[in-house]
């Protein structure tokens, strides 16, 4: 799991023009450092809104040669895994590799754990986030702490009971970005 989050706790604005993201300190170098050391990753699980919103900021990216390299690299990235979105609305998914899926979250992310295939991430996508938290299911969190007070918006972990994680890295980066990455603690 992969979110940028307020110092208050919450993941995204309730703008719905910018998809909850008007509050991001975005960092190129931050992208870096999450690139590298990683792995590689195939698949990319979303919810509807959130798929919207990357499909609206990133594939413009992909296609303009005036865009900075590093927006280039992610969006070539996002582009090529396989992105599942949890959606019930009916419109066309148009973004390549991207398959919709109805059912229940927990079940298609079980199924994809026990496949072949390399690690799977979840961006933005507050609603899965806790339906997956909730069942247990997300093995790694990755925050971007991002350098703002929000105020007011949706918080991540809304509807989850609590539970613990391991520190496992933090980095801090100039623009007041921290990464923090946890493990479920077992």
């Amino acid at each position: 799991m992969l979110n940028r989050i307020s110092i208050d706790g919450y993941f995204a604005s309730l703008n719905e023009e910018t998809f909850g993201m008007d509050w991001f300190v975005h960092d190129p170098e931050v992208d870096v450092a999450l690139r590298s050391g990683r792995g590689t990753l195939d698949t990319l699980i979303l919810g509807g809104r959130t798929y919207r919103g990357f499909e609206r900021s990133w594939v413009p990216i992909l296609h303009n040669p005036q865009a900075p390299q590093s927006m280039r690299a992610v969006a070539e990235e996002l582009t090529a895994m396989t992105k599942i979105v949890f959606s019930k609305e009916t419109g066309e998914l148009t973004w390549a590799n991207t398959k919709r899926y109805n059912g229940s979250v927990g079940d298609v992310a079980r199924s994809l754990k026990e496949g072949e295939g390399t690690d799977i991430m979840v961006m933005g996508s507050g609603t899965i986030v806790q339906q997956l938290a909730r069942e247990g299911l997300i093995d790694e969190y990755v925050f971007i702490l991002t350098p703002v007070v929000a105020g007011k918006g949706k918080p991540l972990f809304e509807y989850v009971d609590r539970f613990g994680l391991m520190l496992i890295e933090a980095k801090a980066f100039a623009s007041g970005n921290v990464v923090l990455r946890y493990r479920l603690q077992q």
